[in-house]
């Protein structure tokens, strides 16, 4: 609320601050032409003539060129994943000291790969669609032929201590089954669309939404978005569906990271890209897994394991219409050796302001109000692996972060000018045991520490006067401690039924300092205990398909966490996937999930203002009238509870090896949701949403209820208080009020293709959804999606890659649907962008230009305006919804990397 953080004096956050999809990602993988050895009948004959024929014609129309000179086996297996968009799962031990072949020529992955590993004493296994484990060769010589039966799992025995512990997100078991579509995007893919780091990344997926905290969203609440909806640390954060960076849960590795600021985000633009392998992301509840906050989902950033050399970079770029110029300069080195590996990064990255004058439909703005703000940032990142023998693995991640802000918003006379600062810092120390009868037990940690000084003056432009209004940190901490194990159970005729379970301790603390005053304004601090269980169990699979049903896997899970603050809390999940052919998977999951208060909505102080109606949207009152706030957190919030169901069919036709698509229905009912039940305090007596929190007038009594259960009651009106003349009385303390319901359809599809003597891959994901909300019980609900500052109900990204050689182009359409402004009831147009990258590498492998790397990259190419509209404060705040549409327009960088 603007009203609060302009005059608070203590918190410039007091509710004013604030595709590729991979088709069937964790299914277990489908045999071609495998049949049952000894198999007589003729029918069964020619279906196997039938499967080795469609093998033999997918992978000549699946086929890339690979140029991988001779080297470290493990740095060669990386480059073969990144290229063909595969995880290749090993022990560093087993690839130590281990030469790679060359491979050289056009081919499909599995021929480069038995090249790759001719003569090695390895082999490879495809554990599903998009994992391949390395171990031991066995004596089959046809292994390297074919993949893997449906439900192959891990050798046992000696040779299953020699497998890196592999999991996907969305399950904790080696090669289990995620009921839920899994959405990966690729070390590759990043690169092929022009994206610099993970904000970018992010932001182009339909499901997430482009508002909460990010960088382009504005500050200081002056267009009534809300407290959630608005630019506070200068990152960017998950929030699938549009319910909240606090209900989408990010991970590093597996890992949770700190909060960040007040608003319980995760900055994932903190993570250099250039040490990413892939991100994945399930739109999907998953607190049985992971605990609070996986409510939409979560999405997980995949460290590169093998990294070999050293790459520098630099990158420049800039908005032509001005502002957003771009500095960029990253190194980022590896090495491998007999035991381990490691890979380091570090960016420098500087982004000047743009401002309101730089845009012609935004310069009535009074300057220097910013539009998007000027940041420096600096992050080094460290991730390392090491074998204690043929029976462990140590692992460590390491991530520190820094940046720094500067921009200024205008309101009633006075230029506010804000140069934060925020530094991350995490560290995430792991073991595995490797044990007996292919059980891992593993033990970890995850420190997190996010520090926000907000620091912010105040210029009179009449007199020019400056003050200091706010210099506070909003710090947080966090420490989490698991045990867990993982493993096989017993053997069914589908395959192995394997477990995986875990116990920990969870600490989170929040701190609000006022180092002017040197006080603590705000403090919480609450723990959990938790515990968890997960069952994957194959029911039908190689050893026992028949006709109708090639596959069908039952998953299960439950978590049960304890906390010190609000009691417990227990979420189970319960899934299938059934494929009935070759060509076709279908996916469904039922669940329940759960997310604690954030320590800011129950430890924040509570307030009561008064001021004049005309501040809160009030018209025909008496001169003398005023209007009584009451705000401030709640420490007996409950625990958001929701109940989520999705189902999906995948389409993978045999006949069509490049092509995958997967349809999605997507269902979460959301209940208990803690809100600030006035997101826009302008329109808190003109919007009729807001009609059930206004008391218009209020008794005497009711007005000292109000001020004697507040901290604190502040007088603007620059008159007495009369309880005579109070004509409202807002409510707009946080509590447990909503319940929102989210569904839809996701879909995406690749195809990838040949065209001439090159390779085409078309892409695209489309996401539409319903999203209403009902703020008290017995009442109607009110659309979400669609409106100002939520989500539009159709968003969508569709494009191609074209490359040859060393030469790559990539075209993308980008499509957010119009919103409506629901006081007027007038909707918006609709924001279509067009993207483009030019990426070219002349050098061959011992030419002397080899490793270097140019991309011409451009954004927003037909340079787009926002869809404006009329904002309530329309003197002070944009005229667009930032939450859905961006300022930058068009935006061409251009960027080159040596790789030595």
């Amino acid at each position: 609320m603007v009203g609060e953080r302009l005059r608070s004096g203590q918190s410039s956050g007091r509710n004013g601050i604030a595709m590729k999809t991979h088709t069937l990602r964790n299914a277990i993988s489908i045999a071609l032409f495998a049949v049952t050895n000894g198999a007589t009948s003729l029918a069964a004959a020619q279906d196997a003539d039938r499967r080795e024929t469609s093998q033999v014609t997918n992978e000549m129309q699946d086929a890339q060129q690979f140029d991988l000179p001779p080297g470290a086996l493990g740095a060669s297996l990386e480059a073969v994943g990144a290229q063909s968009g595969l995880r290749i799962a090993y022990s560093p031990a087993l690839v130590a000291n281990r030469q790679g072949r060359a491979v050289q020529g056009r081919m499909h992955w599995r021929e480069a790969m038995a090249r790759l590993l001719q003569g090695s004493g390895l082999d490879y296994r495809q554990a599903d669609d998009g994992t391949v484990v390395i171990a031991p060769a066995f004596a089959e010589p046809e292994r390297r032929v074919a993949p893997a039966p449906a439900d192959a799992r891990a050798p046992q025995g000696a040779n299953a201590t020699e497998l890196e512990t592999i999991t996907v997100t969305g399950t904790r078991i080696r090669g289990g089954t995620t009921p839920s579509p899994v959405i990966t995007l690729g070390s590759e893919r990043i690169r092929e669309e022009g994206f610099s780091d993970l904000g970018e990344v992010i932001r182009s997926v339909p499901q997430n939404f482009t508002g909460g905290q990010n960088p382009g969203a504005t500050s200081g609440n002056l267009a009534g978005a809300g407290l959630g909806n608005q630019n506070v640390t200068g990152g960017s954060s998950l929030n699938l569906r549009g319910l909240g960076a606090d209900a989408t849960l990010t991970l590093l590795n597996g890992r949770r990271l700190s909060y960040g600021g007040f608003l319980q985000g995760v900055d994932i633009s903190a993570i250099p890209v250039e040490a990413v392998s892939r991100v994945e992301i399930v739109a999907d509840g998953a607190s049985a897994i992971y605990g609070s906050d996986a409510v939409a989902g979560v999405g997980n950033v995949v460290l590169k394991r093998e990294h070999e050399g050293f790459t520098v970079g630099a990158r420049y770029g800039a908005a032509t219409d001005g502002g957003l110029a771009t500095r960029e300069y990253t190194a980022t080195g590896g090495a491998v050796w007999a035991s381990g590996g490691l890979i380091a990064t570090y960016k420098d990255a500087a982004v000047d302001p743009i401002y309101a004058a730089d845009r012609d439909y935004a310069s009535r703005l009074t300057h220097p109000t910013t539009l998007y703000p000027g940041s420096e940032l600096s992050s080094a990142l460290v991730s390392l692996h090491q074998s204690l023998g043929p029976k462990a693995e140590f692992k460590l991640d390491a991530l520190r972060t820094q940046r720094k802000q500067a921009y200024d918003f205008f309101y009633l006379g006075s230029n506010t000018h804000v140069t934060p600062e925020t530094t991350t810092s995490f560290v995430s120390p792991g073991v595995d045991l490797f044990l007996g009868n292919d059980w891992t037990l593993s033990a970890t940690a995850a420190l997190g520490r996010d520090r926000h000084r907000q620091y912010q003056t105040r210029q009179n432009l009449q007199t020019m006067e400056t003050l200091l209004q706010l210099d506070e940190c909003y710090c947080n901490e966090s420490r989490i401690y698991e045990l867990g194990a993982e493993g096989p159970l017993f053997e069914l005729p589908g395959g192995s039924v394997r477990m995986a379970a875990a116990a920990g301790h969870r600490t989170n603390e929040f701190s609000q300092v006022n180092h002017v005053t040197n006080q603590q304004v705000t403090h919480g601090r609450e723990s959990s205990r938790f515990v968890y269980a997960e069952v994957d169990i194959p029911l039908v699979g190689d050893g026992n398909r028949m006709a109708g049903i090639d596959g069908f896997v039952l998953t299960a899970a439950v978590r049960g966490e304890d906390y010190d603050t609000f009691g417990s809390v227990a979420t189970p999940k319960f899934g299938l996937l059934y494929r009935p052919s070759g060509d076709f998977t279908m996916k469904a999951s039922l669940g329940r999930s759960f997310k604690a208060p954030t320590l800011f909505d129950r430890n924040y102080a509570t307030y009561v203002f008064l001021d004049p109606p005309g501040y809160y949207g009030g018209t025909g009152f008496p001169a003398d009238a005023t209007v009584m706030y009451y705000g401030g957190g709640n420490p007996d919030l409950e625990a958001e509870r929701a109940r989520t169901w999705s189902t999906s069919v995948a389409f993978h036709p045999r006949a069509l090896p490049g092509l995958e698509a997967e349809l999605t229905w997507f269902d979460i009912d959301f209940e208990n949701r803690v809100k600030q039940p006035i997101a826009n305090v302008a329109e808190a007596l003109s919007n009729p949403v807001y009609r059930q929190f206004v008391t218009f007038a209020p008794s005497a009594a009711a007005q000292q209820e109000a001020i004697g259960a507040a901290d604190t009651f502040t007088n603007y009106t620059g008159r007495p208080y009369d309880p005579g003349n109070v004509v409202a009385l807002v409510s707009a303390r946080r509590i447990n009020v909503s319940t929102q319901r989210v569904r839809g359809l996701d879909l995406s599809s690749t195809y990838r293709l040949d065209v001439g003597a090159g390779r085409l891959a078309l892409r695209g994901a489309v996401s539409w959804m319903e999203s209403s909300e009902q703020t008290v019980a017995g009442q109607g609900s009110y659309e979400l999606a669609g409106t100002l500052f939520n989500p539009p109900k159709f968003s969508g990204r569709v494009g191609a890659v074209w490359d040859r050689g060393g030469l790559m182009a990539s075209a993308f359409a980008n499509y957010s649907g119009g919103v409506t402004d629901t006081v007027n009831a007038e909707k918006g147009g609709s924001f279509t962008t067009m993207d483009a990258t030019l990426r070219y590498a002349p050098g061959q492998p011992g030419a002397g230009l080899a490793g270097l790397e140019f991309t011409l990259s451009a954004q927003n190419l037909l340079d787009r305006a926002p869809p404006s509209y009329v904002p309530a404060l329309a003197e002070y705040a944009p005229p667009y919804d930032a939450t859905n549409y961006s300022p930058i327009g068009r935006f061409v960088s251009v960027s080159v990397s040596k790789q030595f």
